[in-house]
């Protein structure tokens, strides 16, 4: 495992929305804490951070572009220089310019962190195995919330989210921690 100099930071909808009470029981709640010690790193080593964030066409989401929930929390906010990707679904490849960017800019390396591991980071990390980017999800910098499977069994975060990583795994990416990832640093 080693990771390029210029492997991108993918971090994905890290807005106030998602800390709403409404979405329900969450898994990893050290989650932000990896993904700011990740984005640290990043910044201090000069490699490419990528901002995704999520512009819903839908009134009663959290990320609904007429309601502060679709704002940056303070902590995530791009710096100058950090490239910004607005999506309206989950994946952040589906008609935004975030694949020829990385192209352009020669990034063959995706590390994806961000919410919810299920949804948006499963999307997003689908793509970018299936369009051949060595791709990397951090387990420890993503989290995700309860959901009721498609048969109507009660499913906690942590099996959600163990679920979703499975899918990805040795398929469209590899699943690491954030220790791993700044070992290899």
């Amino acid at each position: 495992m080693e990771l390029k100099t210029n492997a991108a930071l993918i971090i994905i909808d890290q807005q106030k929305g998602i800390l709403h009470p409404r979405l329900g029981p969450r898994n990893n709640p050290q989650a932000e804490e990896r993904i700011l010690e990740l984005l640290e790193h990043w910044r201090r080593t000069g490699r490419p951070i990528v901002h995704v964030q999520h512009l819903s066409r839908s009134e009663d989401s959290v990320f609904w572009p007429q309601q502060s929930g679709v704002e940056f929390q303070a902590r995530f906010r791009p710096l100058p220089g950090e490239q910004l990707i607005q999506k309206q679904v989950p994946d952040a490849f589906c008609s935004t310019a975030l694949e020829a960017h990385l192209r352009e800019a020669g990034i063959e390396q995706l590390i994806i962190v961000g919410v919810a591991t299920h949804n948006s980071v499963e999307s997003t990390a689908r793509t970018a195995g299936n369009l051949g980017f060595d791709t990397w999800v951090v387990e420890d910098a993503c989290f995700t919330f309860d959901k009721a499977d498609f048969f109507g069994n009660a499913r906690s975060a942590e099996e959600v989210h163990g679920m979703s990583l499975g899918n990805l795994h040795g398929e469209y990416a590899t699943v690491v921690s954030a220790a791993q990832i700044l070992a290899t640093a």
